[in-house]
């Protein structure tokens, strides 16, 4: 009696002799590799459902390069394609994380409450209207520093100041603001 295996050598050397590869032909190699596959894909990846995907995907690409079957590399084909697939699954969902993540960061950041917005509107309208009411040496001090982004020393030389001086006008105009704005000093 002739063994299983050498059965499908047989079949798959008459296909390139005599005939093209056929669904026949497809699902004998399915009887015969289809445990073995599923057992390395499972032993690789650790979840039956994936691994049966796989090797479902893996004799759908062995149908695909039909034409271009030898006998002697049809096993070691079988699992570089299976584990090709599955090198490929993970890939994809590393990048399915990492894209998870970088939307989970920007629709975190991106979230503000309603509540929030209307606070923060607030405060806004508050601390304009507090800078408007500054004295003119004060204001002008701070919107250098705040706004210009000017360090006490260039604010100085603009002004023909000393930096203690600036110093002085930036520690009243806080104070100012605080005391404007309801803020504990």
């Amino acid at each position: 009696m002739m063994r299983r295996h050498s059965y499908i050598w047989v079949l798959l050397l008459k296909m390139k002799v005599t005939r093209p590869f056929t669904k026949n032909d497809l699902k004998d190699l399915y009887d015969e590799y289809f445990e073995s596959i599923r057992g390395f894909l499972y032993y690789k990846c650790s979840n039956i459902d994936l691994a049966d995907d796989l090797v479902q995907e893996t004799f759908i690409k062995i149908w695909s390069k039909r034409d271009d079957i030898k006998k002697e590399t049809v096993k070691s084909l079988l699992y570089t394609i299976a584990n090709n697939l599955l090198m490929n699954h993970f890939n994809h969902q590393k990048v399915v994380r990492e894209h998870q993540k970088s939307a989970n960061v920007s629709i975190s950041s991106n979230t503000v409450s309603p509540q929030f917005q209307m606070e923060e509107a607030e405060f806004e309208s508050k601390l304009n209207n507090a800078i408007a009411k500054l004295p003119d040496d004060c204001r002008e001090v701070f919107l250098m520093n705040r706004i210009d982004k000017l360090k006490y020393a260039e604010i100085a030389e603009r002004l023909n100041l000393s930096v203690k001086a600036i110093e002085k006008r930036m520690s009243k105009t806080i104070g100012l603001l605080k005391e404007s704005l309801g803020m504990k000093i």
